[in-house]
């Protein structure tokens, strides 16, 4: 008898969608498929993954294709399909070359598995989650963006390197559009409950704000050849756990906005709640009048991407 696990189908089999197949694959979250456009890639890193898998003991099935039959009837779409930045380049300049990507694989998809749930990690995050959500005709709350649990993994990093202590230990937010732009949520910021205010000085807390917003771009100066992928990797494959186990965490993603927090039809990071639906419920936080006003401003910038955007 066949064992029917839950299917993940990983669109672009580069560093963060093969990176992305080893964490669900680990944690036996489901049957995968790895497609990418370059012939033999999917295919052979498919399978070294499942060749690992007597070793580390897990059971989950890797397959890899060119093409998107393979994927029909997946329970969880991940797109990380797209060009990567080099330096000197922001999530932005990656707008034009990668929305007929994302339109591609979205819609390609789409056919083949109705009833999914969609993650968008491809740059620039929040638009390419537009572009996925028109092309696919999915409701809202089954278009996903993987950026604020990313944004806030690093936050939560810098801040642990700061203090010396465990990063488990911290609690953190951050909202906003995955970018520069992106806004860390200092008043929601805590280390076992502490305020964070209480164990870091301001200028410091304003210095690791500030890395936390070019923690993207960091990484990308340091490889020079290509961009982050274990940690958002991890991000999205949070994102496929809370869905498919139906543990209605609440996480930063980004979501299409229809009034929350005053922002209306575009996609912007906010707390979400998924679950089996995906996004469950947007929960709506206070903000100071400072915290808004930079929200409002991240939102503006992804806005003026939106604005770009050919289809």
């Amino acid at each position: 008898m066949s064992i029917k696990r839950p299917k993940i189908s990983i669109i672009g089999a580069g560093n963060i969608g093969a990176t992305a197949a080893h964490w669900a694959a680990a944690k036996e979250l489901g049957d995968i498929v790895l497609v990418d456009v370059v012939e033999g890639v999917p295919q052979g890193k498919g399978l070294d993954l499942f060749q690992a898998s007597p070793v580390e003991a897990f059971d989950a099935r890797i397959t890899g294709s060119n093409g998107y039959d393979e994927t029909a009837n997946s329970d969880i779409i991940v797109i990380t399909a797209g060009l990567a930045r080099k330096p000197g380049m922001s999530r932005d300049d990656l707008l034009a070359k990668n929305e007929e990507i994302v339109r591609q694989c979205a819609s390609e998809s789409a056919k083949r598995s109705p009833n999914a749930i969609i993650i968008v990690i491809s740059n620039p995050l929040d638009a390419m989650c537009t572009v996925a959500h028109r092309a696919s005709g999915f409701p809202k709350n089954r278009v996903i963006g993987m950026a604020g649990i990313l944004d806030t993994a690093r936050y939560r990093a810098f801040l642990a390197m700061e203090l010396n202590c465990s990063v488990e230990d911290i609690q953190a937010l951050v909202l906003g559009g995955h970018g520069d732009t992106m806004v860390p949520l200092v008043s929601y910021t805590s280390v076992s409950g502490i305020p964070i205010g209480q164990l870091i000085p301001k200028d410091r807390l304003d210095a690791i704000v500030t890395r936390t917003a070019n923690g993207g771009a960091e990484i990308v100066g340091l490889l020079k050849t290509g961009s982050a992928f274990y940690a958002p990797s991890a991000s999205a494959i949070q994102m496929v756990e809370a869905i498919l186990k139906d543990k209605r965490r609440i996480l930063p993603c980004a979501a299409l906005l229809e009034g929350e927090y005053g922002i209306n039809g575009i996609f912007v990071g906010v707390p979400c709640m998924l679950g089996k639906n995906g996004i469950e419920k947007i929960v709506e936080v206070s903000l100071t009048t400072e915290e808004r006003a930079a929200l409002n401003k991240s939102a503006a910038s992804v806005q003026g991407l939106v604005a770009g955007l050919k289809y």
